[in-house]
C-alpha cells in the first residue's frame, strides 16, 4: 500500500484525491490546500482524510510515500524540490516546472535520490490518443504531413502562466508522443486581450524532423469549448475530439499524393485525390486521470520509469520556454535545444 498526500486541492487536486482513493494500492493520508473552502470541499467529499494547510507538514510526514503537487505552475519546482530531498516520489501536474534550470534540477535530483518523478501530462494515458498513436503506427496511414491541434475555451483563466503554458503544453506532450520525437524549433504569437499581462489568446507552430509540422490554437476568450487534435497522412486523416463521448476518434479514408505518373507538358503536375469512408473505431472508455495514478503507483512499487518522466516533463518545458521566446520576438523562429 502506497501512502499519497495531495498538495493543492483545486479542481485536478481533488480529482487526484479520488483517484487515489479509489485505486487499490494506494491510500491518500493527507490532502493539502491553503484555501480553507478548498479543505472543506475535501472534508465533505473524504470525512476519512485528515487535512492541512500547511504543504511543509505534509511532505514532511513520515507515513507519506508519495506526493501529488496539484499547486500553481510557479510553485511546482519549490515543493517537489523538497518532497525528492526527503526521499518522496513526486508525481506533479503540468508543467513541470516554468524554467528549464529548475526542471533539470528536478530531474538529477530524482536521479540522486533513486525517486520517480512523473509529470501529470494526462492526455499520453487517454485512450482516444493512444489509438490515435496506434493507427499512425499502420502502414495504411502513410507519411505524416503534419498535425493541428484546438484547445480554446471561455477560460479559465489562470494567473500565474499565459494561456500557451496553460493549455498548449498539453498538445506539446501529444505531438512529441505521437511523433516519438521533439520539435527542432518553433514560432509562436499571441494577444493579451484581456490586458492581464500574459498572453490569453496564442498560435505557436513546431517544426519536427522530415518536415513534418505541428500547429496548436489557444485560448481563454473564445466562446467554443474545443478539444480537438488532427492528425494528416498521405492516406489517412485522423481525428480525435475529447468532447464527442461517442465517436472520440474518428478516421478519414481519404488521401491526396502526386502522382507518379509522368507530367503531360512543362509546368503540369497531377495529384491523386482518393474518397474513402469515414471510421469510429472502438475506444477504451477507461478514466486517463485514473490510468495516470494507476501507472504511477506501479513505477513506484516496481522501480520503473514513467512513460511521462521527468525527461520527458523538462523536453516540454523547454519547447513551451522556446514559445515564449517566440512571442517576445514577434514570431520570430526559435529553436529548441534538447
Amino acid at each position: 500500500m502506497i501512502h499519497i498526500a495531495v498538495v493543492g486541492c483545486g479542481y485536478w487536486g481533488i480529482n487526484y484525491v479520488r483517484v487515489f482513493s479509489e485505486l487499490p494500492d494506494s491510500k491518500v493520508v493527507l490532502a493539502c490546500d491553503t484555501s480553507e473552502e478548498r479543505l472543506r470541499a475535501v472534508r465533505e467529499r473524504f470525512p476519512l482524510i485528515p487535512t492541512t494547510s500547511d504543504w511543509e507538514e505534509a511532505v514532511n510526514n513520515k507515513w507519506v510515500d508519495a506526493v501529488v503537487i496539484a499547486t500553481p505552475a510557479t510553485t511546482h519546482f519549490a515543493i517537489a524540490q523538497q518532497c525528492l530531498l526527503l526521499g518522496k516520489h513526486v508525481l506533479v501536474e503540468k508543467p513541470l516546472t516554468t524554467t528549464v534550470e529548475d526542471g533539470e534540477a528536478l530531474v538529477k535530483t530524482a536521479q540522486q535520490q533513486g525517486r520517480v518523478l512523473m509529470v501529470g501530462h494526462t492526455f499520453l494515458y487517454n485512450p482516444g490518443i493512444r489509438k490515435v498513436k496506434e493507427l499512425m503506427a499502420r502502414e495504411d496511414f502513410g507519411k505524416v504531413y503534419y498535425l493541428h491541434a484546438t484547445r480554446t475555451n471561455m477560460g479559465p483563466v489562470r494567473r500565474d502562466v499565459n494561456a500557451l503554458w496553460d493549455l498548449a503544453s498539453h498538445d506539446v506532450a501529444i505531438f512529441n508522443y505521437l511523433l516519438d520525437d521533439c520539435p527542432q524549433w518553433v514560432s509562436a504569437v499571441g494577444a493579451r486581450v484581456l490586458n492581464n499581462g500574459r498572453e490569453d489568446v496564442g498560435f505557436a507552430t513546431l517544426h519536427y524532423a522530415d518536415g513534418v509540422i505541428a500547429n496548436v490554437h489557444v485560448s481563454w476568450v473564445d466562446p467554443n469549448k474545443v478539444r480537438e487534435v488532427v492528425v494528416v497522412g498521405s492516406q489517412r486523416r485522423v481525428v480525435f475530439d475529447d468532447l464527442n463521448n461517442v465517436e472520440r476518434v474518428r478516421i478519414y479514408e481519404k488521401g491526396i499524393a502526386q502522382s507518379e505518373l509522368e507530367a503531360g507538358s512543362f509546368g503540369e503536375y497531377r495529384l491523386l485525390v482518393r474518397d474513402g469512408d469515414i471510421i469510429s473505431p472502438r475506444v477504451d472508455t477507461s478514466e486517463p486521470l485514473k490510468n495516470l495514478g494507476a501507472h504511477f503507483l506501479d513505477c513506484v512499487a516496481h522501480g520503473k520509469p514513467p512513460l511521462s518522466d521527468g525527461g520527458n516533463g523538462l523536453d516540454v518545458v523547454k519547447v513551451m520556454t522556446s514559445i515564449d521566446q517566440s512571442l517576445m520576438q514577434n514570431g520570430a523562429p526559435v529553436k529548441v535545444v534538447i
